[in-house]
């Protein structure tokens, strides 16, 4: 169901892209092809290297980058007397450069594996790719040439792209080393994800997600302050919604704008709240009257999955949280309505709808009482989801507002108790995490919880943080077997340290 007022209004929110041309900064040759080892090569005598069939040249291009490459290629020996034959390997990581992708057999598909075969029949020749990537390696390979001649790559460089204007994005700097890195690989995951939308990744799915949007909205706002972007994804969904009025969990928005055929009703809820957020930022009284209603709609539609204030299985099957296939969601599903609920009164309240703000108080208040009788355990001092302790149920009920502050501040406090049950997999549970520390008022653990998770990703020597990241197992994937050449290694629900620190490291206050 689009609404083409709305989808013409995010057209016309389409932001400019910053382009820089960069080079590599070193290179270096595997001395197998799947093997670590390597051998330095100093970048200026670039140009004297000859590569026959199986030789391989990996370059280095400082950090992480999202734009497209252009080969200068040459030749010396006799005239070309059949194609050069290339494979071009586009690595995030140094271990991607290792692996064998013919090893992955995960359930998302291999083509985002990002391996490119290159005939190039001219030679001298200027080869630009026609796709885009993500990237800090390029991993070269002769697959063949002819016995005349051999390759010479002159020189390489990526014409980077992003809608984040990197200049307005000032330093912050903390004091802690450790946390000004944090912050630095932050802004640098959030501008590789800022195209003309807000991608989730780069490398993969480069689609819009209601849930990494909330996030890198938050980030946004204290760092590249990129609001025409914000809200136009927030247009973006609205405009494109299914039939019966939901809001999808993503989007396409290539080559025309269309709704992913995935509905997560925590995501649909987060639309509120990101509306509400995006509001108090810049006040836009447009994007409140236009998108008042159909935030609403998303309220109204999570309620009619209740009975007596209580989730159901309607409200629950549809529900991400996090990638934990064993968890026990329904507690979960209980809090993040109550959650959605407070952002949404706001909303009235802005929209002078006192009515529906009155309706939106005693549905929530209802929800707490029943959160309280179906899902606190006395005994146990925690929330049961069937049965189940979990850090996300925790969690959820803790930005609910469910408990009064000292309990919720008590119940954080234990918070190490519920980790080993369904333990969380992602930055973007750690988010939540985070945020409910900070509502608890347990600002030194909060900042610990960024140093410990955020700074253990650093020691990989990553430039941009995962999507899934397990401190325990670093090679862990949620796609399978081999899943690991595919994880997304720069990752738009990961880069909410900026956010924590630049909001809440100076002034220790609470969460909203």
């Amino acid at each position: 169901m689009n609404n083409a007022k709305l989808l013409d209004r995010a057209r016309e929110l389409k932001p400019i892209l910053h382009h820089e041309v960069v080079e590599p900064v070193g290179g270096f040759q595997l001395k197998e092809r799947y093997s670590p080892e390597k051998e330095e090569i100093v970048l200026h005598k670039l140009h004297h290297l000859a590569m026959g069939r199986g030789q391989n040249l990996c370059l280095d291009f400082g950090s992480h980058h999202v734009g497209y490459i252009t080969l200068d290629l040459s030749y010396t020996g006799s005239h070309p007397d059949a194609p050069a034959f290339l494979k071009l390997k586009f690595a995030e990581t140094m271990k991607e450069l290792s692996e064998n992708s013919d090893n992955y057999d995960g359930w998302i598909s291999r083509s985002w594996i990002q391996e490119e075969y290159v005939h190039v029949d001219v030679l001298p020749s200027h080869v630009t790719l026609p796709r885009r990537y993500a990237f800090r390696y390029l991993k070269i390979t002769m697959m063949d040439t002819s016995p005349k001649y051999k390759l010479v790559i002159r020189s390489a460089e990526c014409m980077t792209e992003t809608s984040a204007d990197r200049g307005r994005a000032e330093p912050f700097p903390t004091g802690d080393a450790l946390l000004d890195r944090i912050d630095e690989v932050s802004l640098r995951t959030l501008a590789n994800c800022m195209q003309d939308v807000f991608e989730d990744g780069p490398k993969r799915d480069q689609r819009l997600w209601m849930g990494d949007l909330r996030l890198q909205a938050l980030t946004n706002y204290v760092s590249f302050k990129n609001n025409n972007l914000v809200k136009r994804c927030l247009y973006l969904f609205a405009g494109s919604r299914f039939p019966d009025g939901k809001i999808s969990a993503c989007l396409f928005t290539r080559p025309t704008v269309q709704a992913d055929d995935t509905f997560l009703l925590d995501y649909a809820l987060f639309f509120a709240v990101a509306l509400e957020e995006y509001l108090q930022e810049t006040g836009d009284e447009e994007a409140l009257n236009d998108l008042y209603d159909i935030a609403m709609q998303q309220i109204e539609i999570a309620l009619r999955m209740c009975r007596d204030h209580v989730v159901t299985e309607d409200a629950v099957k549809d529900l991400f949280v996090d990638w934990c296939d064993e968890l026990d969601k329904t507690a979960c599903a209980q809090a993040i309505i109550i959650y959605a609920l407070r952002y949404a009164r706001r909303l009235a309240r802005r929209k002078n709808d006192w009515s529906q703000a009155t309706w939106l108080l005693e549905q929530s208040e209802g929800m707490k009482k029943a959160a309280r009788e179906h899902f606190w355990d006395e005994e146990k001092q925690c929330f049961v989801s069937n049965g189940q302790i979990s850090i996300a149920s925790q969690v959820w009920m803790v930005l609910s507002d469910t408990l009064s502050p000292d309990e919720a501040a008590e119940l954080m406090g234990r918070s190490e108790e519920f980790m080993d049950r369904c333990p969380m997999a992602t930055p973007y549970m750690y988010h939540y995490y985070v945020m409910a520390l900070l509502r608890s008022g347990l600002f030194d653990k909060a900042m610990e919880v960024i140093r410990w998770y955020w700074g253990s990703m650093l020691k990989t020597g990553t430039d941009t943080f995962w999507e899934a990241w397990n401190p325990d197992q670093p090679d862990a994937s949620p796609y399978g077997n081999g899943g690991s050449v595919i994880n997304s290694y720069c990752h738009a629900w990961s880069c909410t340290p900026a956010f924590f620190l630049r909001r809440y490291r100076l002034h220790e206050k609470t969460a909203s």
